[in-house]
């Protein structure tokens, strides 16, 4: 049914407009006392064998959402009652800023995959801080954090650092993004020479800002190269990061089926066409880190299979966000019932037993 709505009704909205509304969808359930919690009942992962500790924290399943939806901590609790694991809010940035000028985000329906330039849209990390000050419990949320656009790259650190004061007291992990396409010189802090201060003053940043440990994580770009990425992890596993998230969008646009002029769009690519490169940089980090890094996998993760796949390559924790929008709400429910069943057909008694070790 989903699939026949989104044919008949959502495709002939632009994404973005989309987005908006399910946003407000979304914000509308968690108003309605009790409605959040009805739904988590019913479509949260409760099959035991998939849960996952890792990070010091208890997940209920490893699928979690990427950060890119919910950029502004605004329906993270109905996004976990509707079967996330995790939800992962974000870009936020130390300043708001609108992002960049619309239209700033595509279907490419044939290759079920989203462009977007968006640009770290967001009202700023004091505003989410303002709304993830009283949250309940129930969802584990993570927070990624970015660069501002405005702020130069030689004050990058400070812009980050103002974020994770702000934001650290309230998030179950944090996350430096420095590889979205979309804010010019971001993807130059994935160099090493940038990115150890960087994360270094973050990681200090929250120490002293947070009452507990912060598990801290990085996110790369599936663009990097391989000798970049094994740097990337001798640099997480030398400052005592506490995991990997692989991997962001890409500017690569080589196979696609869409529209070519629809393809050439400029932004980060997600969804399908990402498989296979997300799949090898996962694998590559875990060769070069074995078990001593937490590695999130995401990038083309559309069912249970994919979610298998990065499981037995050694992801413990996996990701997705352009899956749910092919998929529709109940998209993560539908692969928790399908994983739980491939796990009890497989020789493992559970979802971290079977982990590539």
């Amino acid at each position: 049914m989903y699939r026949l709505l989104f044919s008949l009704v959502i495709a002939r909205i632009s994404a973005e407009t989309a987005h908006h509304l399910t946003l407000r969808a979304l914000r509308a359930i968690q108003a309605v006392p009790g409605a959040a919690p009805l739904l988590r009942r019913f479509l949260a992962p409760r099959d035991p064998a998939l849960a996952v500790h890792a990070l010091g924290l208890d997940f209920p399943s490893p699928l979690g959402l990427a950060a890119g939806f919910d950029k502004d901590a605004v329906a993270y609790e109905a996004l976990g009652a509707f079967g996330f694991g995790h939800v992962e809010i974000g870009t936020v940035t130390g300043r708001p800023q609108p992002g960049n000028p619309r239209p700033r985000l595509f279907r490419l329906v044939r290759d079920r995959a989203v462009i977007n330039r968006m640009g770290f849209n967001n009202a700023g990390s004091e505003a989410a801080a303002a709304r993830l000050r009283n949250r309940r419990p129930g969802t584990i949320v993570g927070v990624n954090i970015g660069k501002t656009k405005v702020v130069p790259e030689a004050e990058a650190a400070a812009d980050y650092v103002a974020s994770t004061e702000r934001l650290a007291p309230y998030a179950d992990y944090l996350v430096v993004n420095v590889s979205s396409p979309n804010t010019p010189g971001l993807r130059n802090l994935q160099a090493v020479e940038h990115l150890r201060p960087l994360l270094s003053a973050v990681r200090e940043a929250a120490d002293r800002s947070a009452p507990r440990r912060v598990p801290l994580l990085v996110k790369i770009a599936p663009d990097l190269a391989d000798d970049d990425v094994d740097a990337v992890a001798d640099l997480a596993l030398d400052l005592g990061l506490d995991g990997i998230i692989a991997t962001n969008t890409t500017i690569e646009r080589s196979g696609l089926r869409s529209d070519a002029a629809l393809a050439k769009e400029a932004g980060g690519l997600s969804g399908a066409p990402l498989k296979d490169r997300s799949l090898d940089v996962l694998r590559r980090l875990r060769d070069r880190a074995g078990d001593r890094l937490v590695l999130v996998s995401v990038g083309g993760v559309e069912s249970a299979d994919d979610v298998w796949e990065r499981i037995r390559a050694g992801a413990t924790l996996v990701q997705g966000y352009t899956g749910m929008i092919y998929g529709g709400p109940f998209w993560a429910h539908r692969v928790h019932r399908d994983l739980a069943a491939r796990l009890k057909a497989s020789a493992f008694p559970t979802i971290a037993a079977a982990r590539h070790r």
